[in-house]
C-alpha cells in the first residue's frame, strides 16, 4: 500500500519537474531569439508600430536614451501585476481557516505564468488545512464502511487519509498546475458579484466546464479541469482496492468530482455576501463594490 502511495506521489511530482523543464526550454528559446533580434540592425518606424507589446500597448518608435527612459517610466509588466494579485489570494481564507487561494475577487485580474500556476497548486496542497481535511474524509468514508480493501482500526484508517491527501494532490497538480499550464488556461474561479441571484448560480456551475484562456481571455471549454480529475481518478488505482479501481470506476469518479466542484464554486460565489451580512466582514475589501460600480457604469 505505501509503496503505492510513494509510486504515485514520485508519478506527480516527475509530471510536475516535466512541465518546468518544457517551461524553461520555452524561456531559453525565447531569450536566444530576444539575442538574435537585438543583434538584427535598427528596424525601421513602420515595422516598429506595427509589432506588439506583450502587455497589449502600442509601442511608439523611439530611438537612443528616449528608448531606455520610456523603459523605466513605464508600469508593471504582467508577470509583476500577476505576483502582486497572487500574493492577495494565497492569504484568502474562508472564516480565517480554510484555504480560498484559488479564487480572485478582481475584475482586472491578469493571467498567471506557468511557474506561478505551479507554485499556486503546490501551495494549495501543502497547505496544512488541505492535510487535516484528508483525515476527515478518511474519518467520513470508514463510517461509512468505503473502502473495505483498507482494513480497519488504526492502520485502515491511516490508508484512507494517506489515500485522500493524494486524491487532493493529484487532482490540484494536475487540474490546477501541470494542465492549464500546458493548456494555457487560468485555472482560478472568478467570482462574479454581481446580477440576479439565477445568473450568479448559473455562472458558478458554468466554470467547472469552461474557463478563461490565457492569451485571449475569452471563455473556452475547462479542459484542465475535467481532463485532470479524469487522470487523478486513473493515478488513484495505483493505491486503491483493487474492488474500488478500474477504468469504469476512473471515469465515473472523474465526472462525480467535476460535478462536486460545482458546489464548491456556488459557496465560493455567495461566501462573501453571507459573510458581509451576518459577520459584518468583507473578505474582498472592497472588491465588490468596484465590481458594481463598474457593472453599473457599463450599463
Amino acid at each position: 500500500m505505501f509503496s503505492k502511495l510513494r509510486l504515485s506521489f514520485a508519478l506527480i511530482l516527475s509530471l510536475s519537474v516535466f512541465n518546468g523543464s518544457a517551461y524553461t526550454l520555452h524561456a531559453q528559446g525565447q531569450t536566444e531569439k530576444t539575442g538574435a533580434a537585438q543583434a538584427l540592425p535598427e528596424a525601421p518606424a513602420p515595422v516598429l508600430m506595427a509589432m506588439a507589446t506583450e502587455d497589449g500597448q502600442n509601442p511608439v518608435p523611439q530611438s537612443g536614451s528616449s528608448s531606455s527612459s520610456s523603459a523605466s517610466s513605464a508600469g508593471p509588466s504582467q508577470r509583476e501585476k500577476a505576483a502582486a494579485q497572487l500574493k492577495e489570494q494565497e492569504h484568502q481564507r474562508v472564516l480565517g481557516i480554510v484555504p480560498a487561494f484559488n479564487i480572485s475577487y478582481r475584475s482586472d485580474a491578469v493571467s498567471l505564468t506557468r511557474m506561478q500556476k505551479m507554485s499556486l497548486a503546490l501551495h494549495s496542497s501543502l497547505d496544512p488545512v488541505t492535510f487535516a481535511g484528508a483525515f476527515l474524509v478518511a474519518g467520513y468514508h470508514e463510517l461509512k464502511d468505503d473502502n473495505t480493501g483498507f482494513g480497519w482500526g488504526a492502520e485502515g484508517y491511516g490508508k484512507r487519509a494517506g489515500a485522500a491527501y493524494l486524491d487532493s494532490i493529484n487532482g490540484t497538480m494536475i487540474g490546477n498546475g501541470i494542465l492549464p499550464s500546458l493548456l494555457h488556461q487560468d485555472p482560478r474561479y472568478f467570482r462574479l458579484g454581481h446580477g440576479t441571484f439565477t445568473h450568479r448560480l448559473l455562472y458558478s456551475l458554468a466554470t467547472n466546464v469552461v474557463c478563461k484562456h490565457d492569451n485571449t481571455g475569452k471563455w473556452e471549454p475547462n479542459y484542465s479541469n475535467v481532463l485532470g480529475n479524469i487522470a487523478s481518478g486513473g493515478i488513484s488505482n495505483l493505491y486503491y482496492p483493487s474492488s474500488d479501481s478500474g477504468i469504469g470506476q476512473t471515469f465515473t469518479n472523474g465526472f462525480i468530482v467535476t460535478a462536486e466542484g460545482g458546489f464548491g464554486s456556488i459557496f465560493q460565489e455567495f461566501w462573501p455576501d453571507f459573510s458581509r451580512k451576518f459577520l459584518h466582514k468583507d473578505p474582498t475589501h472592497g472588491l465588490d463594490a468596484q465590481v458594481r460600480a463598474g457593472a453599473k457604469q457599463g450599463k
